[in-house]
């Protein structure tokens, strides 16, 4: 007799019912001691590089993966779950899958269900489960940043809050995850089961992220030779409208429009910056996606500083034309940044009820000494460019030249000092590829 998988939450620990009435029970509490031994061991293989061994395995010895031990099943579902991975979605599961494969390889016995794990009594615990958020910090977001195969976020993928519920995982686990997250289910049931190899499993999926990697650099190289191809054509030289045209066109048909503006508006900031007119100050690395202000200590999403005071902020505003909250949101930050002398809103959108605004951004000025404004893209660009064309030290051609070539290579991640990209920008670049193609 069969029966709705369900799991029941007690007092101090939580069952696992099977439809076929077996179930698994998770007693909460500090880690009991044949826990902290697997977690030992799993912690020192780690530290001593066997994921980075694994990584070198698959990229130096493709006969050595044992992909023959995996069922056609399992295949295309690990597949699926690496190729899921977008610009916006699915490299926090990837991740994941990555770590509680490698706890299965060094330790099979223990539960990749159970993701807290410790021995104080403060903090949520399970009795059998172990810290993944560490072993993600230390080891493998650190790992698979180093060899370029999932752009992650410094502080790691546990950081995620859907990953983070005192739940086991499994089918039952209710968090709103994005990416492939009905593939990696299946994954953790298979390893739980004992039906799918770790170690093999583990190897196929480094495979495929590496064979994304080479594409990416692949499609870096291709896309950049078409960059310097058009902007060394010296019969035909780029104007900054051709090039506004072109990133706008991308960004209102990308993915992630919002993130895209930041990076434009950084780009032609870089040009700036190269050709020297930002008037003695410099540009600031572009921010994580999402970086908190507070946390960072930043005004806005492009900045300049002169020493380690701002002095010009521009905040970008994807498809946003009603400004007051930000309006008011930037007054009180210029309350604790006394040397900035200019800062504002760039909208990728005409922005409205600008009278409406006026008598509050004009009342903000005054009590700041900042000046304040509120423009479009194309404004702000036209702005930029009359500031640096006016120094006589560079032209309006070699502006666009170098604004494509910055945007491109940023994409391309070949600026990580000045453009330190953490999302995966394959599909960026490739419609970066397909639009510069038909123009040559």
């Amino acid at each position: 007799m069969t029966e709705e998988k369900h799991l029941r939450v007690y007092t101090a620990r939580s069952e696992l019912v099977q439809s076929d009435g077996t179930s698994e029970i998770f007693q909460e509490g500090p880690q009991n001691a044949e826990t902290r031994q697997r977690y030992t061991q799993i912690t020192k293989a780690l530290a001593e590089g066997f994921l980075s061994q694994q990584i070198e395995t698959c990229r130096d010895q493709p006969d050595a993966l044992g992909a023959s031990a995996l069922t056609d099943q399992h295949s295309e579902i690990l597949g699926r779950l690496v190729a899921s991975v977008t610009s916006e979605v699915g490299r926090a599961v990837v991740g994941l899958t990555v770590l509680q494969l490698c706890v299965k390889s060094l330790e099979p016995l223990q539960s990749i269900r159970l993701h807290k794990g410790g021995t104080g009594a403060r903090d949520f615990s399970w009795q059998g489960g172990i810290s993944m958020r560490s072993l993600d910090n230390q080891f493998i977001t650190p790992t698979l940043r180093h060899y370029g195969l999932l752009k992650l976020n410094r502080d790691g993928f546990m950081m995620t809050r859907s990953l983070a519920e005192n739940y086991p995982y499994s089918a039952l686990y209710k968090a709103q995850i994005r990416g492939a997250k009905g593939e990696w289910i299946k994954v953790v049931e298979a390893l739980e089961s004992g039906i799918l190899p770790p170690l093999p499993a583990l190897k196929y999926v480094l495979s495929k992220l590496l064979n994304l990697a080479d594409d990416f650099q692949r499609l870096a190289d291709q896309t950049l030779a078409l960059v310097r191809q058009r902007t060394q054509d010296v019969e035909n030289p780029l104007s900054v409208q051709q090039v506004l045209s072109l990133l706008q066109h991308q960004m209102n048909t990308s993915d992630y429009g919002a993130r895209i503006l930041e990076i434009i508006m950084h780009a032609l900031m870089q040009a700036l910056a190269k050709f020297n007119v930002l008037d003695g100050a410099s540009l600031v690395p572009l921010s994580q996606m999402r970086s908190a202000n507070k946390k960072h200590g930043n005004i806005a999403d492009i900045e300049t500083h002169v020493g380690h005071e701002i002095r010009e902020a521009w905040d970008a505003k994807y498809g946003k034309a009603y400004l007051r909250d930000e309006l008011e949101e930037l007054g009180d930050k210029l309350e604790h940044h006394s040397a900035v002398l200019l800062a504002g809103f760039v909208s990728s959108v005409k922005p409205e009820r600008l009278k409406e605004l006026e008598a509050r951004r004009l009342d903000l000025e005054a009590l700041s000494g900042v000046t304040i404004q509120i423009l479009t893209l194309d404004e702000w660009m036209a702005q930029k460019i009359e500031q640096a064309t006016a120094t006589g030290r560079v032209t309006e051609a070699e502006l666009a030249a170098e604004w494509l070539n910055a945007y491109a290579e940023s994409l391309a991640q070949r600026r990580p000092q000045l453009a330190p990209i953490d999302e995966p920008c394959y599909r960026w670049l490739e419609s970066l590829y397909d639009l510069l193609t038909p123009s040559l």
